[in-house]
């Protein structure tokens, strides 16, 4: 294996910010301002994440439709008047 190709990983806690689920993973970020004890008794880097899998609509199935009409209905509604203004100047 050639050496040095590599990134250089590292134990970081995943935290979702809005359900306050965490996961502990190697990842190769850098950054990380915050740190917490996870449950083997260890200091680990937080990375704070807006969205996972416990607050995802599609995994939680808590998905809401904020409008009830589609977007081929929409576009039809819109260009309907557009239409009738130009079989009208014909």
């Amino acid at each position: 294996m050639k050496k040095d190709i590599h990134p250089d990983y590292r134990h970081v806690i995943f935290k979702d910010v809005s359900t306050g689920f965490a996961v502990l993973t190697r990842s190769t970020l850098e950054k990380v301002s915050e740190s917490m004890t996870w449950e083997d008794g260890k200091d680990y880097p937080v990375y704070l994440a807006d969205i996972s899998s416990s607050s995802h609509p599609f995994y939680t199935g808590t998905q809401r439709i904020l409008d009830s009409e589609g977007r081929v209905e929409k576009f039809k509604k819109k260009y309907k008047s557009m239409a009738s203004l130009k079989k009208k100047k014909s």
